[in-house]
């Protein structure tokens, strides 16, 4: 059969974050409301600090309100939560991101639980989480939500039936995924490195997302003929592989599969892209819900 169909996450973010300023425009107009995202970062990580910047850079072209703090590394637990405190009570906020990881002294569980879960753009809190098991409605953590859009942008919004596998089972991006695909009302399984004959249960999957964090680790033989693959690994190779040179990679043997696949995101280039339009759109919603008006529908 021919190669898989690329699926285009860059392309598919850009159109978002143009959705989102259209959204964020019309509020504007219409309520007089700047939705504000505020991004905390402790410590000079250096790809937290690339990430950080990233996300300021995209929240101000979209035409929100963006807040960074940078905190030394030797920051206190109680003075993070002080200042979480304060972005919480502040209503030009509608959005809080604290970046992780976090310095040792800081307990990582009690911040997020500190953050207001109606402010969660994460989408981390457990109340947050609750809502995402139980159906009800809350903000969803971006990795998932994005891949749950690149899938229906292949295989339309009705994926009822549909078999999907996540390898994965982290808070982050496995149980969300999970959760948002049986909302979807497909026959879902989770999986992860320690699952019997995981060759197997991939070879099953209508929809297979690939969050394990092992490179190459889903090989060409494990996929389904015309699956969709969505790879949220990003690892990168050892620099003495030959022609490598340290280079990115995801959790699916990208060459392989390719040629199995009906449609398979790269990487980079495909997941990655997503998160960040995703923590937009999310506070854009956040934004919303805090002022009880409809998030603005646009072309």
């Amino acid at each position: 059969m021919a190669d898989a169909k690329l699926i285009d996450g860059k392309a598919f973010a850009a159109g978002l974050r143009s959705r989102v300023a259209a959204q964020v425009r019309a509020l504007k107009e219409n309520h007089n409301l700047t939705p504000g995202l505020a991004v905390v970062l402790v410590g000079e990580d250096p790809a937290s600090l690339i990430y950080v910047g990233n996300k300021t850079k995209l929240t101000e072209e979209v035409g929100m309100k963006s807040v960074r703090h940078t905190l030394p590394a030797e920051t206190s637990q109680k003075q993070l939560l002080t200042l979480v405190e304060g972005l919480n009570a502040d209503p030009t906020i509608h959005g809080i991101l604290v970046q992780l990881p976090l310095p040792d002294q800081i307990d990582e569980a009690a911040v997020l639980a500190a953050v207001d879960p109606a402010k969660d753009v994460d989408g981390f809190h457990v109340i947050n989480a609750g809502k995402l098991s139980t159906g009800a409605r809350g903000l969803v953590p971006c990795t998932p939500l994005g891949c749950l859009m690149l899938i229906k942008d292949v295989l339309g919004d009705d994926l009822s039936g549909k078999r999907a596998l996540v390898i994965g089972r982290s808070n982050i991006v496995g149980k969300p995924m999970a959760q948002l695909l049986l909302a979807e009302n497909c026959t879902v399984t989770i999986a992860h490195s320690r699952t019997g004959d995981l060759a197997g249960e991939a070879a099953r999957a209508d929809i297979l997302v690939a969050a394990v964090g092992r490179a190459r680790m889903v090989r060409q033989d494990w996929i389904k003929e015309g699956a969709v693959v969505i790879d949220v690994g990003m690892n990168r190779l050892p620099p003495d592989e030959p022609g490598k040179n340290g280079k990115l990679c995801g959790d699916v043997d990208f060459d392989g599969a390719k040629q199995v696949a009906g449609a398979i995101t790269p990487v980079p280039g495909g997941v990655g892209p997503m998160t960040i339009a995703c923590l937009l759109q999310n506070t854009v919603t956040a934004a919303c819900a805090l002022n009880d008006i409809d998030v603005p529908a646009v072309g």
